[in-house]
């Protein structure tokens, strides 16, 4: 993942269910096809997914990166009403966060 400067990140952890795997590789083409088309509807916010097999229990982490955290909303409103999404198994916590430096977060810790 490249740090894209924006001002708010979204990140969560990101699990599929066993029966996505199951699929045939031209299916879940299919269905991966629909979510970037969508996803590229929002050019304000830019996605980094990284793997994370057997780092942690998820499958892969997300961050969405925005000016425009309104967007973001929009964007994952509208990723949750795909056909795709009924292969998500958990895609919570979501971690917002606001872009700060290393001094102003130490100032914010104390």
């Amino acid at each position: 993942m490249r740090a894209g400067g924006q001002k708010y990140i979204f990140i969560y952890p990101f699990w599929k269910t066993r029966s996505w795997y199951l699929l045939p590789a031209d299916e879940r083409k299919r269905l991966m096809d629909e979510h970037i088309r969508i996803g590229l509807s929002y050019p304000r916010v830019k996605l980094n997914t990284t793997y994370s097999f057997g780092i942690d229990d998820q499958e892969f982490v997300v961050a969405f990166e925005t000016n425009f955290p309104e967007d973001f909303l929009d964007l994952v409103q509208q990723l949750r009403e795909t056909e795709i999404s009924m292969y998500t198994l958990q895609d919570t916590p979501i971690f917002s966060c606001v872009r700060v430096s290393p001094a102003e977060m130490l100032d914010h810790i104390g």
